[in-house]
């Protein structure tokens, strides 16, 4: 009885040493932050493979704008090299988060919009961002810009 009141006990212990560890909004809100402020200092820097860091490096990776969707990292950061080939071409960016909602532990769901300032005109849109932490990064792995 002794022992299998000890291995009862232990077994009671190690599932509750591998129960997830509770999600801290606070923290994960201020992580997929930063990284969108990386994003938008690369950008305004003229380092669109920089900017790319925030996305899944990923053939899976999803962006849909107003060509159509584009799958994979190389290919979405290609397209962006068409469109925006020099710093003039760039100009400045600013994301404006409007939603920021967990939809997991390990993911979540951004609205927000987007202003480009440049010399000849300002252009602005909105996006949806779906973000996946990965290996514990948390990176975007579908993007809906319009």
């Amino acid at each position: 009885m002794k022992h299998f009141l000890i291995a009862s006990v232990i077994l009671v212990l190690a599932a509750c040493s591998q129960q997830p560890k509770p999600h801290d909004t606070a923290a994960t809100i201020k992580e997929i932050q930063q990284v969108m402020d990386a994003q938008q200092l690369a950008w305004n820097r003229g380092d669109l493979e920089g900017f790319m860091e925030g996305y899944w490096k990923s053939d899976s990776l999803r962006f849909i704008g107003k060509r159509g969707i584009t799958f994979g990292w190389q290919p979405t950061l290609d397209n962006y090299k068409k469109s925006y080939p020099d710093t003039q071409a760039m100009g400045k960016l600013q994301f404006t988060n409007l939603t920021l909602e967990l939809t997991g532990d390990s993911s979540a769901y951004v609205i927000g919009k987007w202003e480009l300032f440049r010399t000849a005109d300002t252009l602005n849109g909105h996006y949806s961002l779906l973000w996946k932490n990965i290996q514990g990064r948390w990176l975007i792995i579908a993007d809906h810009s319009s």
